[in-house]
């Protein structure tokens, strides 16, 4: 199948990518706006770059003026003066060189500093379902290499494009001011100009545009490896992979040839036609001064020349800096696609913070789908009252994990409504619901730090103190501190270097530390070791006496405690009661129950 027909089906751009224009003055304003902030620099950068522009234009005018007055009048007392005179102007203009690149690196820092931020808030802003829309590869490259690209842009493009229009604006004055008739041939030049930015301008863009697509599917795919690399080498499925990664390379490969080819083009032809228009004057200029009745000096001519050179400079460095600009734009239309999604939902404008919470949990006709055409909750009725277990079992499937993150608000219902409190969650702020939440989920996420940091996570002020009596009470504290730098141990991404009980370990305690009025047990001690849960098990009782409980798929020892188990089937309650209650029904729970328990040791644990 070919490449790149295979990747354009299944990754189209938006359409709203496809109608975007290589250069809007819209982005463009946008992007200046992030300057506000810092004024001084702004506005110092901005009479920098106007003044560097007239001293460029200024430059070569002054060597015409010396050339066809005082050494052509050889005037040598003059020409010295004349000469001091141009050495402080190209003084002048390199300090203020300096300056502008000091002050315009500084400030495209700063810029992509502020943008890497806003973009980073933002996505941690955003609700669960725009994570799953969402590969993490493209985030990584939004923040990164776009962010890189509007800062070449603004410190590269925006201001250096100041200088060059300011020095051919100049220059051009100057032409005008020396000889009319020499700048008429100049002004030829535009509509060539036109017609060569017409000609290339949109397939150039095309080319940009595609390139940094198939830049970010590279990273999206890279980061995806990266992350499933123990599924990988568990299957032996490096070739494979290596096959579909190098797809992509070459892809992409082929996007950059388009790139190369298309600014071959177009410079070489710019820098031609600049050559054409020099040999132009040269030839009127020669001829008017060889007339019988010359109009125009050599010294006046050189000036003109010298002028037409500082004229063509800018277009030529303009043709090149092109898609310097159109990287920043295609980085800044990324990027603010993104920053202007706006949260599938957010909390209402009238929602408060629950100062406390007693646990209080119910559901009323709860329905719920990630497509809202196809739900996976249909008609959910509960209530729990604070400080009740509940056990959630069912089939894979079934909606246990779908009914806790409702709960959690991680999502909204569909239909239906959620109480905590008697309050309906809508008129709660997600960040005071998760305050009092202690969540311990399937994948056990650590983040790159020591064990005593991640443990105090679920409660920022805590002390050594208090992290070791939680560990104390779930009785692992002396696992934990027998780790090579005990509780200062640190872990890699995801919680490498532990193995996969202490990581669960790591996450109970830090539940713990929390001290939530409602707890959620996702899978928590799915792959704990019979051991180690037993170890834990007291102090689970410990943590869930008088806390609002829900936990899904737990062992066995634990559901038969629970206040009620609910059975799950489909999306909806099929059964409701206690671990003895549903045995004697000899239902679906009865089924589950005998179908986990075949295959369980005597005296051993089992899951359902």
């Amino acid at each position: 199948m070919n490449t790149a027909r295979r990747l354009t089906h299944v990754e189209r751009l938006p359409e709203e990518e496809r109608r975007q224009q290589p250069l809007e003055f819209r982005l463009i304003l946008r992007l200046v706006h992030y300057l506000k902030p810092y004024p001084r620099h702004r506005n110092g950068l901005i009479l920098l770059v106007l003044v560097r522009g007239l001293q460029l234009a200024a430059i070569p005018w002054a060597i015409g003026a010396i050339i066809k007055g005082p050494i052509t009048n050889g005037e040598i007392r003059e020409t010295i003066w004349a000469v001091a005179g141009f050495g402080l102007l190209i003084v002048s203009t390199n300090v203020v060189m300096s300056l502008r690149q000091r002050i315009s690196n500084h400030l495209g820092e700063l810029v992509s500093r502020d943008l890497r931020t806003e973009l980073f808030e933002h996505v941690l802003s955003m609700p669960m379902e725009f994570f799953d829309q969402i590969k993490v590869g493209h985030i990584l490259s939004r923040t990164n290499s776009d962010v890189e690209h509007i800062r070449i842009g603004i410190q590269n493009v925006f201001f250096i494009s100041i200088v060059n229009f300011g020095q051919m604006t100049l220059a051009s004055l100057l032409m005008l001011w020396c000889d009319p008739m020499l700048f008429a041939i100049i002004l030829g030049m535009a509509p060539i100009l036109w017609f060569l930015n017409r000609v290339f301008r949109s397939r150039f863009s095309r080319a940009v545009r595609a390139g940094h697509e198939s830049m970010s599917r590279v990273t999206a795919t890279l980061a995806e490896s990266v992350q499933g690399i123990r599924v990988t080498q568990g299957f032996a499925r490096q070739d494979q992979n290596a096959m579909m990664f190098q797809e992509l390379v070459d892809d992409h490969s082929r996007h950059s040839l388009s790139i190369a080819r298309s600014r071959g083009m177009i410079l070489p032809l710019m820098d031609l036609n600049s050559q054409i228009f020099i040999a132009c004057l040269v030839v009127v200029g020669g001829l008017r001064i060889l007339s019988p009745a010359p109009d125009l000096s050599l010294g006046e001519l050189v000036q003109f020349l010298f002028l037409a050179g500082i004229f063509f400079q800018p277009i030529q460095a303009l043709g090149g800096m092109y898609e310097f600009a159109l990287n920043a734009m295609g980085s800044a239309e990324r990027v603010f696609r993104i920053l202007d999604q706006p949260p599938a939902w957010d909390d209402d404008k009238d929602a408060d913070d629950l100062d406390r919470m007693e646990g209080r949990v119910q559901c009323h006709r709860l329905t719920f789908g990630y497509d809202p055409g196809n739900p996976v909750l249909h008609d959910i009725d509960l209530t729990v009252e604070p400080g009740q277990t509940i056990a959630l079992v069912g089939q894979t499937g079934s909606g246990k994990s779908t009914l806790v993150k409702l709960i959690a608000k991680f999502y909204l219902p569909t239909a239906g409504q959620i109480l905590i409190d008697d309050r309906d969650i809508r008129s709660i702020r997600s960040t005071s619901i998760h305050r009092h939440m202690g969540i311990i989920q399937q994948e056990n996420f650590l983040f790159s730090d020591s064990i005593a940091e991640n443990i105090r996570i679920g409660k920022p002020d805590a002390s050594m103190e208090d992290i070791q009596s939680a560990a104390e009470t779930l009785g692992c504290l002396d696992l934990l501190e027998s780790l090579p730098e005990g509780l200062y141990t640190r872990v890699g991404e995801g919680g490498t270097g532990l193995s996969l009980g202490q990581r669960q370990l790591v996450c109970f305690v830090r539940a713990m530390l929390a001290n939530p009025q409602i707890f959620i047990l996702d899978e928590a001690t799915s792959s704990v070791d019979a051991m180690t849960e037993s170890r834990i098990q007291h102090a689970l009782e410990t943590l869930l006496k008088d806390r609002t409980s829900f936990v899904i798929a737990h062992r066995l020892s634990t559901i038969r405690h629970a206040d009620k188990v609910l059975v799950l089937d489909e999306g909806r309650i099929v059964e409701s009661g206690t671990h003895i209650e549903l045995l004697r029904r000899n239902g679906n729970y009865t089924q589950l129950y005998r179908q986990f328990a075949r295959g369980v040791e005597p005296g051993g644990v089992t899951e359902i």
